[in-house]
């Protein structure tokens, strides 16, 4: 262990504790005891705090055994003459400074300063904070701050499908802003999250990546928290939250968070420019987490030792890099990072001329940014995959038929079909819906490239960047092709893409697309649990709740919202040994309760022994377990004798007098507990839906943006449950917020629950 660094970390540490403790009582003193303390949009407090000490930080006061407990972990510096280990006394303080730099930012939410205000500053997507006029010009706004819950969630299918195989917390300024831009996007590519942070003299790499015009917030995957190191602790919080949301673990658990982030969570810290004490300090904190720190400076180095998988530290001088130019130094310090962590990295080289990867999914190109579109209120775009035989198929040829774009003028529209055909000795028509929807996130990988819907309303939009570098119809094709040969493989064999502009022959293909549409449709409602003999395991979500089961059948698909039977019998036969095997259904046990020998044996198995039965459709017995990716959460409102459904978009309060945020800690986890569960939204409309329950009229309260974002479909189940009006009388956030005003509105409304037998 290195004096050096253990000597600046502990120096660090404490100056930042002591820091924390002057603003702790100044604050104490100006606000009050009893001011409120939170960051907003999260269940878990003060997430490093709540984590590492079980302290529930709500007001001011609550910080004063932070602050004590951060003190106890200091140690002195080390001496000049007598050799010591030094290592646990920087990890000490390594978590003493990250106790304390939470509970700083924390009283800069107190007094308005968090999150940071920066010029010029517009964010591709994430918390909208209220904007600040901090410019000359008026054009000012927010950097992210803390990641909030939902966010954490809506990544973490992505997590665990290995769409982001990690994140690097960067922290300083890089040596030039193309070298910025060059880190960013070669970690995009690799769909690795980026959460930049602090400075080097005051410059910060945040700056250097606005200045170059980079989009910045959670739909590009770099996430700016702020120009001060400790601004880096939303990083930390995020990985504490990862523990707590997906892992079952509970506040206290310090040692296994540490532990779960090390084996499970894919983090590495990236220290740009000089490193002073704080970041020092900082970087101890990481490395608690397992998570290593590599620096594009001198410093010494910190060999493994068990607290990270390989090296604790490493010196990667950027001059010093074998290279041609910085470009391709910064590509390789990049590597070095992902090298050093184990991140495991998928790759498909994708011949176009702008940056490609997950990261690049949730751009959105604005109409002054858009150089042209296809689909939305002005033209007609679809897409429609099907299989051929092997000899009708052309591996790689893509075809554009009809006029391009060039001679649309700027901000036009412009009709186009998408036709794919492929070929393969293992596809089955079942799996055509199923490669037909990964039209939309290939496309959407594409940097400038906005894809929204799919069938025959699909709607993309180029910007004029993306054509400005000779990005084209064929690179459409191109794309696909790239992408059903990476993912697809082995039931994909040949992919031949077609782009129609032609009108007449535009015309001819979408007939044949909306007959191929309709009948999949009759085919998928045909589909039903008594029609076939295997469910379908899913195991992605244990790489982050390791006892969690998940079990696909017909009529009820994944609680993620992504992944449904024919998609899970998809995924098996690309990948036999893979996440999604079948569960042989074998003798039934109590069919309106869902019980079968072959998923209960599956349960024990799949869970290690800690669920010992899942039933299919109950929510009071049995419920199914869930990671924490789910889109809705049900509950039992045992007043009402019915239940409420929480979509993960809605922030508001709930009767049960609880967030979305909050009641995911008690849904999440691999938790089994009867009267709430985690669900995908399309399960609602299942006619399996809770109906050993009661169905679908048990709802007695569901979150309004449901109601409108599935109105139709609502409304059909509305009709096959004998009540048309039902919708109606199902309360939302917009009239009913506590449980007394839900059961006024309910007899006021005649819901049926209220006739129907004791849900317990």
């Amino acid at each position: 262990m290195s004096r050096y660094i253990a000597t600046r970390a502990i120096r660090g540490a404490n100056a930042l504790v002591k820091e924390a403790e002057l603003m702790l009582n100044k604050a104490l003193a100006e606000k009050g005891p009893d001011t409120k303390v939170s960051f907003p949009n999260t269940a878990y407090y003060l997430p490093l705090i709540y984590g590492m000490t079980g302290i529930a930080v709500e007001k001011l006061s609550d910080l004063q055994p932070v602050v004590k407990h951060a003190k106890i972990l200091l140690h002195p510096t080390p001496s000049e003459s007598h050799w010591t280990p030094y290592l646990g006394e920087t990890l000490d303080s390594g978590m003493a400074t990250l106790l304390a730099a939470e509970a700083i930012e924390a009283i800069r939410f107190v007094y308005g300063q968090q999150p940071e205000p920066i010029p010029g500053l517009v964010l591709a997507g994430g918390t909208s904070y209220p904007s600040l006029d901090t410019s000359e010009n008026g054009h000012g706004g927010h950097l992210n701050g803390p990641i909030d819950d939902i966010q954490l969630r809506t990544w973490g299918i992505q997590l665990v499908d290995g769409r982001m195989p990690g994140f690097a917390a960067i922290v300083g300024a890089a040596k030039s802003n193309e070298v910025a831009v060059k880190i960013v996007r070669e970690l995009q590519r690799r769909n690795i999250l980026c959460f930049l942070s602090g400075n080097v003299n005051g410059r910060s790499i945040i700056h250097q990546l606005m200045e170059e015009g980079v989009e910045l917030g959670y739909d590009t995957y770099t996430v700016p928290f702020g120009t001060d190191t400790i601004s880096a602790i939303y990083a930390l919080g995020f990985a504490t939250r990862s523990a707590l949301t997906f892992g079952g673990l509970k506040a206290g658990q310090a040692r296994e968070i540490l532990l779960y982030n090390r084996e499970r969570v894919f983090a590495f810290v990236l220290a740009l420019g000089e490193v002073d004490d704080l970041k020092y300090a900082a970087a101890a904190g990481a490395i608690n987490f397992g998570f290593p720190v590599i620096a594009d400076t001198i410093i010494p180095e910190i060999l493994p030792t068990g607290i990270t998988r390989y090296e604790h530290v490493v010196s990667m001088p950027f001059n010093e890099i074998e290279g041609a130019d910085d470009l391709e130094r910064a590509e390789r310090l990049v590597q070095k990072c992902i090298e050093v962590r184990g991140v495991k990295v998928k790759l498909a080289e994708v011949p176009v001329p702008v940056p490609y990867g997950s990261a690049f999914e949730g751009e959105v190109v604005r109409k002054n940014d858009m150089r042209v579109e296809f689909g939305g209120k002005h033209s007609r775009c679809f897409e429609y995959l099907y299989m051929a035989p092997l000899d009708e198929v052309v591996d790689g040829k893509v075809e554009i038929i009809g006029p391009s774009f060039d001679n649309i003028p700027s901000q036009g529209h412009l009709d186009m079909g998408i036709i794919v055909k492929v070929a393969g000795r293992q596809m089955q028509e079942d799996f055509e819906p199923v490669l037909e929807r990964q039209i939309h996130y290939f496309i959407n990988g594409a940097s400038g490239i906005q894809h929204i819907g799919q069938r025959d309303i699909a709607w993309i939009r180029i910007s004029n960047n993306a054509a400005d570098k000779g990005f084209n119809l064929e690179h459409f094709g191109k794309i696909l092709h790239a992408r059903y040969h990476a993912d697809f493989g082995a039931i994909v064999d040949k992919v031949q893409v077609s782009i129609i502009t032609e009108p007449e022959l535009l015309q001819q293909w979408l007939g044949k697309a909306r007959t191929a549409y309709d009948y999949r449709n009759k085919r998928l409602a045909d589909l039903t649990d008594d029609k076939v003999e295997e469910f379908y395991s899913c195991t992605l979500c244990q790489s982050f709740a390791p006892n969690h089961v998940c079990v696909v059948s017909p009529e009820r698909l994944g609680l993620c919202g992504a992944y449904n039977w024919l998609d899970c019998k998809a995924s098996f036969n690309i990948n036999p040994t893979g996440p999604n095997q079948p569960i042989r259904l074998g003798k039934v046990i109590d069919p309106v309760k869902g019980y079968w020998v072959g998923t209960n044996e599956y349960a024990k198995i799949g869970s290690h022994g800690v669920v010992q039965e899942v039933s299919m459709y109950s929510i009071m017995e049995n419920p199914m377990t869930a990671c924490g990716c789910f889109e809705c959460i049900v509950m039992l409102i045992p007043e009402a004798n019915g239940v409420m459904v929480v979509s993960r978009e809605d922030p508001s309060m709930t009767p049960a007098g609880m967030t979305f945020s909050t009641l995911a800690g008690i849904a999440g986890g691999g938790l089994q507990t009867p009267g709430v569960m985690g669900v995908g939204k399309f399960y609602l409309l299942s006619p399996k839906f809770i109906s050993a329950d009661g169905g679908f009229k048990r709802v007695v309260w569901m979150s309004s943006v449901l109601k409108d974002m599935m109105a139709e479909e609502l409304r059909a189940v509305a009709i096959r449950e004998g009540d048309p009006d039902l919708i109606e009388k199902i309360a939302d956030e917009r009239n009913v917020t506590t449980v007394e005003e839900l059961l006024v509105w309910l007899e006021e409304h005649n819901h049926p629950a209220l006739m129907m037998e004791p849900m317990f």
